[in-house]
């Protein structure tokens, strides 16, 4: 580098400097530097890039508007429903009400467990069908301001919702092995590709093999155009994964409500996920993978069991004397 002097060296380390590229020994900034790797070291970069590049930008404005769109035709919102009109479709039973729902909602949140471990018994069409509706069906319809939405059952930022639910069915009585998409307006399924075994299950959830015994797979996508049109900040993408959150925790209570044993699971093969559940992975994408199916009474995986008195002798429960948190 001979081309270079000193004079612009230390000009070219102070800019870096001024912009943040550099971090100065012996200063707060490198302090704090150091605690983020401490911190951050085995999720980074990418994890924490991610956080503190959407920190400190919210914006609740909404996202600029194209004023000559509607001259050429174009939505200025996005479909609220997602629907595949040249799919086989099946058509779901509607309940007047299953009495599974009223069951006591103390007795639902406590009974809650993530289950690993199924018998064959099939999970029936109509369960499915109470399962999928009370989750991902629309609640009721609101106006926005700038055009009609819908609510369900879980909180969704802005009433966007815009994560839908693909099914992988592996054995749900009245229902071939396949992929579909819960249409959520028509309660009906779209069929987008046959055929599901057991070992692909499990090889789409990372190799976790248990998950090929759940009865279903639900896959929830987000269609990433129906919350960028209305929030253009990236702080938004942290509010789908939260939303994928509510969903999931939605799904839990109510298929324990109707004896169902759940699981959810963020380990997952995004790209032959996607491909599966026909999206292009792009501006739809798979956030998180929930199951269920008919829980073993005696599961051939034992139960973590609880903890003694000699576990919690080598448990740090608080910080100790003199120590911080």
């Amino acid at each position: 580098m001979d081309h270079l002097t000193a004079g612009t060296v230390e000009e070219a380390v102070a800019a870096l400097a001024e912009a943040g590229a550099l971090v100065r020994e012996d200063t707060p900034r490198a302090a704090r530097d150091e605690e983020i790797e401490r911190r951050w070291g085995a999720w980074a970069p990418e994890a924490a890039f991610l956080h503190y590049a959407s920190q400190d930008i919210y914006d609740d404005s909404d996202a600029e508007t194209d004023p000559d769109a509607s001259v050429r035709g174009e939505a200025l919102e996005p479909v609220l429903f997602t629907e595949y009109p040249h799919a086989a479709r099946v058509l779901l039973p509607r309940a007047g009400g299953r009495p599974e729902l009223d069951t006591p909602y103390g007795h639902v949140l406590y009974e809650r467990r993530t289950h690993r471990d199924f018998t064959d018994e099939p999970v029936s069409v109509e369960t499915l069908a109470t399962l999928l509706a009370t989750c991902f069906g629309p609640v009721d319809f609101i106006d926005s301001g700038r055009s009609a939405l819908y609510r369900r059952t879980s909180p969704q930022g802005g009433a966007r919702q815009e994560l839908d639910a693909y099914l992988g069915v592996l054995n749900v009585s009245g229902l071939a092995a396949g992929w579909y998409h819960y249409n959520g307006l028509q309660h009906s399924l779209e069929l987008l590709a046959e055929g599901l075994t057991r070992e692909e299950a499990g090889a789409l959830c990372a190799g976790q093999e248990w998950a090929g015994e759940a009865a279903f797979l639900v896959v929830l996508a987000a269609r990433l155009e129906r919350m960028s049109c209305k929030y253009a900040t990236p702080r938004a993408y942290r509010v789908s994964l939260l939303n994928a959150g509510h969903l999931g925790q939605t799904f839990a209570l109510t298929a324990t409500a109707l004896g169902l044993g759940p699981f959810q699971t963020g380990a997952f093969c995004d790209t032959p996920l996607a491909e599966r559940c026909a999206l292009d992975n792009i501006g739809q994408t798979p956030l998180y993978v929930l199951a269920a199916g008919h829980p073993r009474p005696h599961p051939r995986r034992a139960a973590p069991p609880r903890a003694t008195v000699a576990a919690f002798a080598s448990t740090r429960i608080g910080p100790g004397p003199g120590t911080a948190g």
